[in-house]
């Protein structure tokens, strides 16, 4: 088969994308995966041919100097940023995956690609199939994940699927109905049917599928590159030493860890060694103590297995990737679907439970943290990390890609 897949987004979208491309290749399948440029790295490192798209994601969020106080304000422009950011270059996503998918068997795409994917499928008349980190189909069972989770009644946890399937076209609509004229001379469907199958990276061990699911949407279990071949500098190594060290780390909302927050780490690990990944942020050297090692572009299948505990933001990616590799998890969300995954893992004894405004009270951090270090919680950790290992996220995936093709 030929396949396009693309992802609008960080590299919590792109590194799940890039495993699964890579099982598709071994498969002998072709494909080519369209995302942003500051994201491509790890997947070419495994051979996986892509090209960038216009713009550059990490223009949306507020990186500023780590010493300053960070305002709420600069929050509150991101989703706004956001929009215009789709908005001003989905014409040249349209032209690019366009052209690629012309000839392609089928369109794979995660959740900020749907406006282009969408538009495509009835433009090529193409198969499209959706890529998703977090479950995206209704159901009663759990509201949505993006809210924070809370106990409602079976109809309302229906409606929060339903209110922020809207909520996504509508970051996407004007983007998508813009280019389709641009490119197409048409116009767009005013709203999305969402009929299109969905497979899902999701470990079946932190969610269980649904009953009220639609069949041809899959939870395959995570897609992560269970081999991986990264020579780690010496000096990593010599940090890592004897005696497993903590991981700390927020990915894309690091740009909203500023000098309070920071501090509070700093002072929260009370000297213990610290790996940090400054991911989009401007945290350097400068503003750490000696304890803490700055580690880039460290890939987390290797790292996480040489840690004692995970602190971060809560993404699926590296939720998923840290209990995977059966290490303890500290995870203070700031947003999005990451209060979903803070509950989950939190559900498996893994990690200790933090409250939408615990995950705020950094103050509190020396607690929780200790709580993660309990050799309970680290057995737990463990006990789902063996669970994980069992399941290959990407062979189903690829089996139900392969499905495609025979339908």
């Amino acid at each position: 088969m030929r396949l396009t897949v693309v992802t609008v987004g960080s590299e919590g979208d792109t590194r799940p994308l890039a495993a699964l491309c890579h099982g598709l290749l071994d498969r002998g399948h072709e494909v080519k995966l369209f995302a942003d440029h500051s994201t491509l790295a790890g997947p070419r490192a495994l051979g996986v041919p892509s090209e960038a798209l216009q713009g550059n994601i990490k223009s949306i969020l507020p990186i500023g100097d780590p010493r300053e106080k960070f305002r709420v304000a600069e929050a509150l422009r991101v989703g706004k940023n956001l929009k215009e950011f789709i908005t001003c270059n989905s014409a040249s996503w349209l032209r690019a995956v366009g052209e690629h998918a012309a000839h392609s068997d089928a369109i794979l795409f995660s959740s900020l690609a749907l406006g282009i994917a969408l538009t495509l499928r009835e433009e090529l008349r193409k198969t499209a199939m959706g890529l998703s980190f977090q479950p995206f189909a209704p159901t009663r069972a759990f509201c949505s994940p993006a809210m924070p989770p809370i106990t409602l009644p079976g109809w309302l946890n229906l409606w929060t699927h339903k209110f922020m399937h809207r909520q996504l076209w509508g970051l996407c609509a004007e983007g998508a109905s813009t280019a389709r004229r641009e490119v197409f001379g048409t116009m767009l469907t005013a709203r999305p049917v969402y009929d299109f199958p969905v497979l899902c990276g999701i470990s079946k061990e932190l969610l269980t599928r649904p009953e009220d699911w639609p069949e041809d949407h899959v939870i395959c279990g995570h897609w992560c590159q269970q081999k991986v071949d990264w020579k780690p500098p010496q000096d990593l190594i010599d940090f890592i030493g004897a005696e497993p060290p903590i991981y700390a780390g927020f990915g894309s909302p690091s740009a909203f860890v500023r000098y309070e927050a920071l501090n509070a780490l700093v002072d929260a690990v009370a000297g213990r060694r610290v790996i940090f990944s400054p991911g989009w942020s401007n945290i350097d050297r400068a503003v750490l103590p000696e304890n803490f090692f700055i580690a880039r572009d460290v890939p987390h299948e290797w790292l996480f297995a040489r840690v004692s505990l995970a602190i971060h933001h809560g993404g699926a990616g590296t939720t998923h990737t840290a209990a995977r590799a059966g290490v303890a998890q500290l995870i203070l969300p700031f947003g999005s679907d990451q209060f979903f995954w803070a509950s989950r893992v939190a559900a498996r004894g893994a990690a200790p439970q933090v409250s939408r405004r615990g995950a705020r009270n950094w103050a509190a951090l020396r607690e929780l943290i200790g709580f993660a270090l309990l050799e309970s919680t680290r057995q737990k950790a463990r006990a789902l990390g063996r669970a994980m290992v069992r399941e290959d996220g990407v062979r189903t995936a690829v089996e139900k890609i392969e499905a495609l093709d025979r339908g």
